[in-house]
């Protein structure tokens, strides 16, 4: 059930970054026409495309983090034994845990103290600027706890143990198979 919401959720986030993406070329390529164009310029393009830039960037690493999307090495996981390479994804699982933790408090900690504070151009809280952080932290803490408990329960298998992409041409792609296989 959590594995369908989880899905469902990344799914509405990839649409959302598409939103964004597009907002932000229509904004800059719109600014610099204006600007060039006819010595005029839209105030907002800037302020509104760097919010955007930063959100979608954010909402991205949670879509990456669902799909184990990060790039990593497996150096030292692959030489270890099958105990050995789950005590490691246990205490890399704590660690991110911790991490989203520090990002979480962090972020509430910077929209509190900037949310009575305006941005220059929109007028808007800054705040809202900074929110990002806890829907990160949040969303990533959620999906890397729900793949925490499938490890400690036993319901990853062993060739699933390392789920690493040294590089992004070992990247899946939308068919499941990597890129430059053979089909």
């Amino acid at each position: 059930m959590l594995d369908k919401f989880l899905d469902l959720y990344c799914s509405l986030l990839s649409k959302v970054i598409a939103v964004l993406l597009a907002l932000m070329v229509v904004l800059v390529f719109s600014n610099v026409v204006l600007r060039y164009g006819f010595n005029s310029g839209i105030t907002v393009s800037e302020e509104l495309s760097r919010w955007m830039f930063v959100w979608l960037t954010f909402l991205g690493a949670v879509v990456a983090v669902r799909e184990h999307g990060h790039l990593g090495t497996d150096f030292l996981l692959a030489r270890l034994p099958i105990l050995g390479q789950k005590i490691c994804l246990v205490l890399g699982y704590v660690l991110m845990l911790f991490m989203c933790w520090l990002m979480f408090k962090g972020s509430l900690d910077q929209t509190r103290i900037n949310w009575d504070t305006e941005a220059p151009a929109t007028g808007w809280s800054q705040g809202l600027f900074y929110g990002i952080g806890m829907v990160f932290a949040i969303s990533a803490a959620v999906m890397l706890a729900q793949d925490f408990y499938k490890l400690i329960t036993g319901q990853v298998k062993e060739e699933d143990l390392i789920n690493i992409r040294e590089s992004e041409e070992e990247a899946i792609t939308f068919e499941g198979q990597p890129q430059g296989a053979a089909k």
